[in-house]
């Protein structure tokens, strides 16, 4: 069975990560953010390591099966070397909590923000603990 593409003309993105999310989490991943790749993780194939199709713009896949990605790449070590890990809001957020971030820091960093603005804040939240932690 062919798989159906997504259409950004006529379908609504799941969530959106446009060049400034790709972006910030390269520099999350540069700055030490480390991640086990598992089901229900947005990955960016930015070199183009996988041969298929995504079913996402610019080459953005959703681990949904693991096993397809582990023939891919071998190791899950593999996976998490050659790929760059888009957490989710959910996943951004369990992650500042990870790193100590106050809610009062959240609140603020998302506040005025517009939603697809408030993931890009939570990147920036997270790559400060990370500079401030390599700093140290």
């Amino acid at each position: 069975m062919k798989p159906t593409p997504f259409n950004p003309e006529t379908d609504l993105p799941p969530i959106s990560f446009d060049e400034q999310h790709r972006h910030l989490a390269t520099e999350l991943k540069e700055a030490g953010l480390t991640w086990k790749p598992h089901v229900g993780c947005f990955v960016w194939d930015r070199d183009g390591h996988i041969e298929v199709g995504s079913p996402f713009p610019d080459r953005i896949y959703f681990i949904l099966n693991l096993g397809h990605f582990l023939r891919i790449f071998g190791t899950i070590e593999a996976v998490a070397e050659k790929l760059i890990w888009l957490p989710t809001h959910h996943q951004a957020r369990l992650l500042c909590d990870r790193f100590g971030v106050d809610a009062k820091e959240i609140s603020a960093a998302i506040s005025s923000a517009m939603p697809l603005d408030e993931l890009l804040a939570l990147y920036r939240i997270l790559l400060t603990k990370l500079s401030n932690k390599q700093a140290n």
